[in-house]
Formats: C-alpha cells, sequence, structure tokens
C-alpha cells in the first residue's frame, strides 16, 4: 500500500519518462596546454548547426572528455579560465561511432585582443567587448548547462527574489575588555561559487552574497597532514597585513585527516530533489541531474542510494539502491521533469523516513538536499523545520544543501538549513564545481571525521592594542560556549581544510575602538606572567567524534617576533582571497586594499594549482576589476 501511494505521489511531483532514444554517436577526445599537460576542468560544448541540439561536459583530471550526440555536424568549443577558447566547426557525429577531437588551448592575451580592434571600434563597445572576451575566458563558468553562448551584453530577470541574510562586520576589539574571539569552524564554499556566477554574468555582486570566510575556504592549503591518531592539523602563521601594513595578518588554518579509499565507511544517501516549476530552467534541474549522476559513478556496492521529489506533493522515485547499479540510478534521474509548486517541508519529512529505513551503523547516512532554496508552498514555520532537521541530525541522518539557478536563490534559508543539518552548503553553478564538491572533494562533502568544532582564541593585551576576525559574522559563538558541549558548531569532513584570518594591532600602534567607557567599580584585569612571554596568541580548539557528546581540546601558541619577511604561500594566497572578498563589499574596514595588490598576491603565492582554481581567481579578480571601474566613475569614487 505505501508504495502504491509512493506512485501517485511521483506522478503528481511532475516525473515523467524521458523521450525515446535518438540515433547517436559519440565525440571523444583529450583537452591540453601547449606543453601537453592535461587540463582538468574544460567546459566543452557541442552545438549542432542545423537542428539547435546542445550538449556540454567537463574534462577529467586527465584533460579527457566524452559527448553522446545525435548523428549531425556540430561546432565544438573549448574553454577555460584564463585561456583563449577553442572552436572546431563542421564536426561530424556519425551513427554508432566515435570522432576524436583533441585540443589545445593557450593562455588568453585579452588586453592585445581588444586593442587590435580598438581603433575601428567606439569606445563604449570596447568596454563591454572587452568583459564579454573575460567572460568567455572562463568558459565553463560563464555558460552554464543548456545556456546559450556567451551574448555582447547578459539580460537579468526583472522578477529577481534572490535572498541574502545581511552581514554585519566584525570591527576591531580591545583585547583588555574581550580577550576571546570564539567562533565555530566553516566550511561551506557556496558564497565563492555565487560570487563566481554573478561576475560571469557580467555584474558584481550584492555585498551580502559576499561571506569572506567562503570565498577563503574555497581553496585548499598546504597544511600538514595530522599526526597518527589526530583527527586535525593545527597550523598559525603571522605576517604584515597587506591592506594596513601597520598591522599583523594571523592565519589559523585546520586540516582533517584524509581517508584511504578502502578507509571510507559506507554511504546511505537519499537525494533530495526539488522538482518543482521554479527549476524549469537549463541551470537548474538538467544541471542537477548531471551533477547528481557524477556522484553516483564514483559509488560502490558497499553504499546505497534513494531518490525523493518533492513538487506539488512528495514521491519516492528509486528506493534505496546498491550504489554499484549506476544504470538503474541514473536512470531514475533521467526521467525527472519539473513542474508543479514547491513543498519542501513534506519532501524533507520523506527523506529522513527513507533515509532511517537504511540506516548504515558507523557510516554515512545524510541527506542531500538540491533545490533553488524557494520553499514557498507549505512552509510556514522554518522555525519547525529547523527543529525537525536538529531532531534527525542527533540520530545520526545529516543534512547537506546544493543550491542551483538564478533569479529566486534563497541563500540565507538554505545555509540554515545545512548549518542546522551538520552538513555543507554549496552553491553548483557548472558541472566543473559538481565535480570538485561532489567527486573530488566528495570525503570532505560527505564523510565527517569530527563535529561541533569550536575555534578559540585568546589575544594577549601586552602584545595586541586590537584584532578583528576576517569574516564568519554568522559563526561568532559566546566565549562560554565554547566549553558547552550542548552548542552545536561546524563539522568537517575527511582532509578538509578550514582556515581564518585575524587582523592585528600590534601593541603601541593607534587604533580607534568602539566600546563601553570605564567602569566605576572595576579597574583593568591584572596581566599573569605569561603576558610577559612573546606569545601573541593562544589558540584553542574543541571537537567531537561524529558520533560522541563529548568534546576534546587541542591548544596551540603563537608568537610573533615582527619581521617583514613575506608571508608564506598558504598566508599569502588567503590573504588576497581576502582582500578580494574585502574590495567586493567595499568593507569599510579595506583599507589600502586594490585590485592590483590582490593580483600581485595571487600570481606570486599561486603554487601548486593542478585544477587551475587558483588561475580561474586571478581571472575573475580581472573581471570584477573591470566591472568595478565604470561603476566607480559613475558614484564619483
Amino acid at each position: 500500500m505505501k508504495r502504491i501511494v509512493a506512485m501517485l505521489s511521483l506522478l503528481t511531483a511532475g516525473v515523467v519518462l524521458g523521450m525515446p532514444a535518438q540515433d547517436v554517436g559519440t565525440l571523444q577526445g583529450r583537452v591540453t596546454d601547449a606543453a601537453g599537460a592535461p587540463l582538468p576542468g574544460v567546459r566543452v560544448t557541442a552545438v549542432e548547426v542545423a537542428g539547435g541540439t546542445r550538449r556540454e561536459t567537463a574534462t577529467d583530471a586527465q584533460g579527457a572528455y566524452s559527448l553522446s550526440l545525435p548523428v549531425g555536424t556540430y561546432t565544438v568549443r573549448v574553454a577555460l579560465a584564463a585561456f583563449a577558447a577553442e572552436e572546431r566547426r563542421d564536426v561530424r557525429i556519425s551513427s554508432a561511432a566515435t570522432t576524436r577531437l583533441d585540443l589545445t588551448l593557450r593562455p588568453a592575451e585579452l588586453e592585445e585582443s581588444v586593442a587590435a580592434t580598438a581603433a575601428a571600434t567606439p569606445a563604449p563597445v570596447q568596454k563591454q567587448q572587452a568583459r564579454s572576451m573575460e567572460i568567455q575566458s572562463l568558459g565553463y563558468v560563464a555558460g552554464l548547462a543548456g545556456r546559450a553562448a556567451p551574448m555582447a551584453a547578459p539580460a537579468f530577470s526583472d522578477f529577481d527574489t534572490e535572498a541574502y541574510a545581511r552581514i554585519d562586520e566584525i570591527g576591531f576589539r580591545d583585547p583588555a575588555k574581550q580577550p576571546l574571539s570564539t567562533f565555530s569552524v566553516d566550511v561551506d564554499t557556496a558564497s565563492y561559487a555565487n560570487v563566481r556566477r554573478f561576475l560571469a554574468d557580467g555584474r558584481l555582486p550584492p555585498k551580502d552574497a559576499v561571506r569572506i570566510e567562503e570565498l577563503v575556504n574555497y581553496f585548499g592549503y598546504d597544511y600538514p597532514v595530522p599526526a597518527k591518531g589526530q583527527p586535525f592539523s593545527v597550523t598559525s602563521e603571522v605576517a604584515a597585513c597587506p591592506w594596513k601594513p601597520e598591522h599583523r595578518l594571523v592565519l589559523v588554518g585546520l586540516r582533517g585527516r584524509p581517508l584511504p579509499e578502502d578507509d571510507l565507511p559506507g554511504k546511505n544517501l537519499v537525494f533530495l530533489l526539488d522538482v518543482s516549476g521554479s527549476m524549469n530552467d537549463p541551470s537548474k534541474l538538467p544541471l542537477l541531474k548531471r551533477s547528481m549522476s557524477l556522484l553516483v559513478r564514483h559509488l560502490t556496492a558497499r553504499d546505497r542510494v534513494a531518490i525523493v521529489v518533492y513538487a506539488g506533493a512528495s514521491g519516492l522515485v528509486l528506493p534505496s539502491t546498491p550504489g554499484d547499479r549506476a544504470d538503474e540510478i541514473e536512470a531514475a534521474l533521467g526521467r525527472l521533469e519539473a513542474g508543479g509548486s514547491t513543498h519542501g517541508s513534506a519532501g524533507i519529512q520523506l527523506a529522513y523516513s527513507v533515509a532511517q529505513e537504511s540506516f548504515v551503523e558507523g557510516g554515512v547516512n545524510r541527506v542531500i538536499l538540491a533545490t533553488d532554496g524557494d520553499f514557498n508552498v507549505g512552509v510556514t514555520d522554518m522555525g519547525a523545520l529547523t527543529r525537525l532537521i536538529e531532531e534527525k541530525r542527533e540520530g545520526g541522518v545529516f543534512l547537506s544543501v546544493l543550491g542551483f539557478g538564478t533569479g529566486n536563490l534563497k541563500d540565507s534559508a538554505m545555509e540554515a538549513l545545512a548549518d542546522r543539518g551538520n552538513g555543507n552548503y554549496a552553491y553548483i553553478d557548472s558541472l566543473h564545481e559538481a565535480r570538485k564538491v561532489l567527486v573530488s572533494q566528495a570525503g570532505g562533502t560527505l564523510v565527517t571525521i569530527a563535529k561541533d568544532v569550536k575555534i578559540q582564541v585568546e589575544f594577549n593585551p601586552a602584545r595586541v592594542a586590537a584584532y578583528r576576525l576576517v569574516g564568519y559574522e554568522n559563526r561568532m559563538l559566546a566565549a562560554e560556549d565554547f566549553d558547552d558541549d550542548t552548542k552545536d558548531a561546524g563539522e568537517i569532513g575527511a582532509d578538509h581544510r578550514v582556515t581564518a584570518l585575524y587582523e592585528v594591532v600590534p601593541a603601541g600602534v593607534e587604533v580607534e575602538l568602539s566600546g563601553v567607557s570605564d567602569l566605576k567599580y572595576q579597574q583593568k584585569p591584572t596581566l599573569t606572567a605569561a603576558a610577559g612571554s612573546g606569545e601573541l596568541l593562544a589558540v584553542k580548539l574543541r571537537y567531537k567524534a561524529p558520533d560522541g557528546d563529548v568534546s576534546r581540546l587541542i591548544s596551540r601558541t603563537l608568537r610573533d617576533a615582527g619581521r617583514a619577511e613575506p608571508p608564506s604561500t598558504n598566508l599569502g594566497f588567503a590573504a588576497a582571497v581576502a582582500e578580494f572578498a574585502l574590495l567586493l563589499r567595499d568593507s569599510e574596514f579595506k583599507g589600502n586594499a586594490s585590485y592590483a595588490q590582490v593580483l600581485e598576491l595571487a600570481r606570486k603565492n599561486r603554487g601548486q594549482d593542478p585544477h587551475n582554481y587558483r588561475g580561474e581567481f586571478i581571472a575573475l579578480v580581472e573581471m570584477a576589476r573591470e566591472l568595478q571601474a565604470p561603476q566607480v566613475a559613475i558614484e564619483g569614487r
């Protein structure tokens, strides 16, 4: 009887059978740089000359790609950030045959290309063409799945209902009055991908869409592997602050224990997929289905997947199925179609029920919610919804959230649900990003090695006149929460890296501080002997095992000799990303930050960049600088 009800619900959710198979062939190849090295993450797009069929994919770690295409003649275009796009016309796809097309990408030379046509092009058009070329150079970023080729001027909807929580930046604090800074770790990366989407569309992001810590933590850093038996390594470093040279910049970095493939626990995953009418867009449900397929292809017989959909009603599309039956799982994904209004609450309840039925002791039990975040029908009490999610996390079923699409992204609601569910929040703007989140970093995304991870930093008033945490505004905790094991905090996955930055004003340097006036009945606290030790600060870390209730403590100290040596590659690149975020936010704390300085720092500290993530960042900074210039001119700044 339950199965009959589920099938009826499935019909009302808008799930329909796919179209009959077409006569198809295969396009395969490899994309390399000029030196012959493979280029991963290259966007490969094939557009049929006559029929208008459009397909796209991205190259894997070896630079290889494969596309199944209906028989016909195609124009094939490949593009990657910081490289000049390549195009091949009249590529013929024959029935049941494989066409081979290998391509080489070379570094983009945008300024020379624009200058070559400047004499014949009006100045306003020059700027738009330069911007368009920069967008195209991003390749897989500029055009989401199914979107038409980049246009000369992007069109934006008049009905933009995207929602972002207000961010009030943390100001400088006096360590004599507030010596402790306490916050929950954050491993979300949605803000970076979302900022990238705005820039690729040719516009600056809203200030509140820029969460500094998520931009910084989008990138991996070369922190040491934890010692045997330890879940984390803790790294700290201090150097001059780039945007305020008289200040110091402190890095606190964590790295979670990596797990070999053979040691990864079995996964019990429930895909909770939004198939409502708002998902009827190429950058939403079609990209969602292809993204989940990437994850499915890397599962094994130890893993299980179920698919629940929700729209006007909720339905079980696929009962819990062994992960090695990828064809069956992908077929269920392929039959999904968008239609109906959104009823997220009922879908979540069904997904948790399915996850509980297939619960794996000692394994990964997780609901993965994929949506544009528009819970607009059936949810009148978000408090009740978050309490449900909190209740289920205590039973061992965690929740991760994947955001898709533009126009009505409910960023703040999605972040809150992931936080309450002991999971991650990521924004998927391309297959390249889906591969990063769901394949390359699947251990960190899906396999939790520690929960309720909190950091508390104590600053030495003898060495520090003031300090401020850069970012983490919505992760702040009260000082007393650090030792309270009932307080929820962030989670860290296998081999995850977490980075936090503090801007520190050394003792003796003038700084304006806001705060309460001197007290009548108390004086400043007396310094202890440790204040004269030369230590700048002490870092404490608390965490629990994934199934534990009692936290454990790790402590470290950091000294600052005040030397002017350049920062490590880790701190140098993290500082470049943070400075970029300060500029995007037009932060009151940006000091003498500039795009030129960000680019210099990023290029100098790019380090090992096998997937070109840092190269893409450099391209985004160049694009933001171009977009910022006319805005500054208009505002007279």
